[in-house]
């Protein structure tokens, strides 16, 4: 008696001896059974088929990795900063305090440790969640908003020398407070984007009412630095001028000059504060 399966050109499964198929595999042609079928954009392939496909096919990266390409929308410097300033602020909690001592703004310490006119915007008020609260907060919304518009590595040169801007201004303002906070480089982005809004054409009455509102909260509220606002603020819009007047591709090494020459002259600006005493 004749096989009916061998009339159809039937065999079986090379991974189940007891199962009969019609199908073969795209890729090596072993018969498979249904349960051993892939879909594929042409016909069907078995398991090893798929497996080896999927070793070799390029992996598809992380959204995280995918988030901090170039060409990427996601604000990722700002991200970064705030996670950096919050996680700063827990270890101040558990240290007790030494990171505040550390990090914070003497500007008697300026020439052995010049790096507090920095650090500083990575600690705040241990007294109340207040203060930090409100500055990231406002880091998220100006940050995100900044640095879509100019790019990730600029912002982040505005920010940076708004903060030192802001130290600089305490120095030579206010030489025997003690500073925390990044309200100098929050100040900046708020002049930056003042600056940078006017030169566009849009309505910047809101924006100058919110800056003249919290410089104004500076001068009434008790152990607020107006000083390193002020500074930031100045610095901020600074930065925003270099950025907008520079900002074709055949500029853009005069653009980096120009700012390294902005960071330059508040080195300058705080030796001599010491030179000149």
């Amino acid at each position: 008696m004749s096989d009916p399966g061998a009339a159809t050109g039937a065999t079986v499964c090379y991974r189940h001896a007891e199962r009969r198929s019609l199908i073969r595999c795209q890729r090596c042609g072993r018969p498979i059974c249904p349960e051993c079928q892939t879909p594929a954009p042409v016909g069907v392939h078995c398991p090893e088929c798929r497996a080896a496909a999927a070793a070799t096919a390029p992996r598809r990266p992380s959204r995280l990795v995918r988030a901090f390409r170039r060409g990427s929308s996601v604000p990722v410097v700002t991200y970064t900063i705030i996670t950096v300033t919050i996680a700063a602020f827990l270890l101040q909690w558990l240290t007790q305090g030494l990171l505040t001592q550390a990090f914070a703004y003497y500007p008697p310490l300026t020439v052995q440790e010049p790096w507090r006119m920095l650090t500083v915007a990575l600690v705040h008020s241990e007294r109340s969640v207040f203060h930090i609260l409100v500055n990231m907060y406002s880091l998220f919304v100006l940050g995100s908003l900044l640095e879509r518009l100019i790019g990730r590595s600029r912002f982040l040169a505005v920010y940076g020398l708004s903060i030192l801007g802001g130290s600089v201004a305490v120095l030579w303002l206010a030489p025997d407070s003690v500073v925390v906070g990044a309200s100098g480089g929050i100040f900046g982005l708020l002049g930056a984007f003042f600056v940078i809004q006017r030169r566009l054409g849009g309505g910047s009455i809101q924006l100058v009412a919110l800056i003249v509102i919290n410089l104004g909260l500076g001068f009434v509220i008790p152990g607020v630095s107006w000083q390193a606002h002020v500074g930031g603020l100045v610095v901020g819009a600074l930065t925003a001028l270099v950025l907008l007047r520079t900002r074709r591709a055949d500029q853009q090494r005069r653009q980096a000059l120009l700012l390294a020459g902005v960071g330059a002259v508040l080195v300058l600006t705080t030796a001599a504060r010491f030179t000149l005493v």
